[in-house]
């Protein structure tokens, strides 16, 4: 592959609190607004609590999933007295930090989250972009305390829905397992040491250093699951099964137990051979998602260098 250069980054945005019970992210960016953290080397850093009316009653989120209120058709939606809070803190947020899809908006978004999933260090992002790709390999050959895996949402970036896609450049960070409401020292220590590493990356990237391609492995979104439900009341009739729970990311072979139902009834994977991820995930009951299925992809990267004037 030919070598690629990108502008300086000279605006990185971290954000936490986009869900206001996901904890890590809301005191990672509490300590750096404490430390007034505005600057590192050659870059602008700009620290972000999200949902700040979610954070404060530590609900994930008032009216409306902030994090699914990024698509253009959110950002672009006339406000009225019926607008939920989050769309309008979405607008806000698109202002401040965008506008997406523009050549104003910041150069990098990384926004933190939890997940109540087994899913270690995971970095999410849409479009195949060669940078986040490398930061994502630059975090995984440093962090060897747990897994640091890579999703793909495989969606054009209007209808992209999370905070994070309005960046030129942009990842999120789940990393779990961690109830909600609770700040675990462990979680928030290996977060804090994948932002460290960012802006590492960041300043080795804008100081010239040339990052050499590669292939880095990632997870290909497929599609949801939903639990087994009562036709009728919709109510669930099975949890997730022991030997699929705490399994992110083990391959799900056909004749794999994925529920077991309250009459003590296995309900087994009968589709193609898929990794599971954010089993159980105590936000998505309401999404009616018992947990997503993916298929591992490689991705080959080219070199990469800071583009020189």
């Amino acid at each position: 592959m030919e070598h690629v250069s990108f502008p300086p980054l000279s605006r990185f945005a971290i954000c936490g609190g986009t869900h206001g019970n996901e904890m890590t992210g809301v005191y990672m960016v509490r300590e750096l607004q404490k430390k007034k953290l505005e600057k590192a080397g050659s870059v602008s850093i700009t620290s972000v609590l999200s949902n700040p009316w979610a954070v404060d009653v530590c609900k994930r989120y008032i009216d409306k999933d902030l994090n699914r209120c990024f698509t253009n058709a959110f950002l672009s939606a006339p406000i009225t007295d019926l607008t939920p809070y989050e769309v309008k803190r979405a607008q806000e947020l698109n202002a401040q930090l965008g506008p997406k899809g523009s050549e104003d908006a910041v150069d990098l978004i990384c926004d933190f989250h939890n997940t109540t999933a087994n899913m270690g260090l995971c970095l999410i992002f849409y479009t195949i972009d060669w940078l986040t790709l490398h930061i994502y390999k630059y975090i995984k050959s440093k962090i060897t305390s747990v897994p640091v895996r890579l999703i793909q949402l495989d969606l054009p970036i209007s209808e992209a829905y999370s905070l994070e896609s309005v960046g030129k450049h942009s990842f999120a960070i789940e990393i779990g397992p961690q109830p909600c409401g609770v700040l675990r020292a462990d979680i928030f220590n290996i977060a804090k040491e994948a932002l460290d590493l960012t802006m590492e990356w960041i300043q080795k990237f804008n100081s010239g250093s040339t990052f050499e391609g590669d292939a880095v492995e990632a997870y290909n979104m497929a599609k949801s699951v939903d639990y087994p439900r009562d036709p009728t009341t919709g109510e669930l009739t099975a949890v997730i099964h022991p030997q699929l729970q705490d399994n992110d990311f083990k391959l799900l072979q056909p004749g794999d137990p994925i529920f077991l139902s309250f009459s003590g009834e296995t309900v087994k994977h009968d589709g193609e051979e898929l990794y599971p991820f954010f089993v159980n995930e105590c936000a998505y009951y309401e999404k009616k998602i018992a947990f997503h299925l993916a298929r591992k992809i490689t991705l080959a990267i080219p070199s990469i260098s800071v583009t020189r004037d």
